[in-house]
């Protein structure tokens, strides 16, 4: 497949871009950081993406989706990227509406996924335990008790995980922390009895959540997958995310970069605008040229995901490193270049530079996929 989007891509990626201009600037994350807004979202402005069917998007047609494909979702959500839109589709579309079409049963899909196109219910996945990405150390338990299983634990960085219906959460069923084999996922209604959800103040005003489980009950049909199997619904889960997220990250430092180069246009130093020194053409070149490389690593970590190739792990840590990177380099250019301004509040570009810090943990930093990638190729 050419690593370019088709008619209709391109079509839904100027329709977004132009909605998210008007309806979701940076000043209106600024406006829900100003205000502590608890949600971390604007639920108006979510209930109008359902509308335009992006809540939709990948979900098989049998269940109220458009199975439109990964590719034209990551173009509606790299425009996310450029705007930092606040909103519930990565956690809901992206990671929990994706564990559900690769490992729910038939029930679980009528019952949840056609609540996630309508808007109805919105998703988390909860894995990490710690500060660090490392899902095979997941040691939350998971007792079997009868018809029931009993969790206890506690899970942190859940992405909207203070506000979403309903949790996925992976637990430990077997085997020891470190371990693949002995995961298990399940489905945990957001109001359980046991469950606290505390709302985490990021740096990037973005919403995440600490969940404590204090012997939450969850019945054996709220199992997802099979038992002490969880790994094979959750490896290729977190793949997809890593793949989406890193398009939004492409389209944050896309923005940053553009925005950076108009300032070296405009601002004047000895007389003359900046953007003729030497100096600045070079770094300026350089993040020109890791741009379009990166462009070329999403859309084809995209491809593997619609095309499901066998490389599709290999691909998402390769993207989410690649962009991981780029995003760090390029948001420190961008305060550099800008000056003393750069590093104030008045300027959106720290809102970028905050994004990117937050970002780049998401779902694995570069030296976590960079060590996956090499065992993934035996080395």
């Amino acid at each position: 497949m050419p690593l370019v989007l088709n008619e209709e891509q391109r079509l839904l990626k100027d329709t977004a871009k132009e909605f998210l201009n008007s309806s979701a600037p940076v000043s209106a994350l600024r406006k829900l950081r100003d205000e502590k807004n608890e949600t971390g979202y604007d639920s108006a402005l979510w209930k109008q993406m359902v509308e335009l069917g992006w809540a939709s998007m990948v979900l098989p047609e049998e269940y109220d989706g458009l199975d439109f494909g990964y590719m034209g979702l990551g173009a509606v959500i790299e425009e996310t990227g450029r705007t930092l839109t606040a909103s519930p589709l990565f956690s809901t579309v992206v990671l929990g509406a994706s564990a559900i079409v690769l490992g729910g049963t038939n029930e679980q899909k009528q019952t949840l996924l056609p609540a996630v196109a309508s808007g109805e219910k919105t998703l988390a996945l909860a894995v990490d335990e710690n500060s660090h990405h490392r899902p095979a150390n997941t040691a939350l338990k998971a007792n079997a008790d009868g018809n029931d299983f009993v969790l206890t634990g506690t899970k942190v960085t859940v992405v909207d995980g203070h506000t979403a219906d309903q949790i996925i959460v992976a637990a430990r069923t077997a085997g020891e922390a470190g371990s693949t084999d002995g995961i298990s996922l399940f489905i945990v209604d957001g109001s359980a009895p046991g469950l606290t959800r505390t709302r985490r103040w990021m740096a990037d005003s973005r919403a995440t959540a600490e969940l404590v489980f204090s012997d939450v009950k969850v019945h054996k049909t709220r199992l997802l997958g099979e038992l002490n199997k969880g790994w094979d619904i959750l490896d290729p889960t977190l793949d997809r995310g890593r793949i989406c997220l890193a398009a939004e990250m492409l389209g944050g430092l896309q923005e940053c970069f553009e925005r950076t180069v108009d300032y070296l246009k405009e601002r004047e130093q000895f007389g003359v605008k900046i953007g003729s020194f030497q100096a600045l053409k070079h770094r300026a070149a350089h993040m020109f040229t890791e741009i379009e490389l990166a462009k070329s690593v999403v859309l084809d970590a995209f491809t593997a995901i619609d095309d499901e190739r066998a490389d599709l792990p290999q691909m998402a840590s390769f993207a989410k490193a690649t962009v991981n990177d780029l995003y760090y380099l390029v948001s420190n250019e961008a305060v550099q270049m800008h000056g003393g301004i750069g590093v104030t509040d008045e300027l959106e570009i720290g809102f970028f530079l905050k994004r990117a810090r937050m970002a780049i943990q998401l779902l694995g930093d570069s030296g976590f996929h960079r060590d996956r990638y090499a065992s993934l190729s035996g080395y």
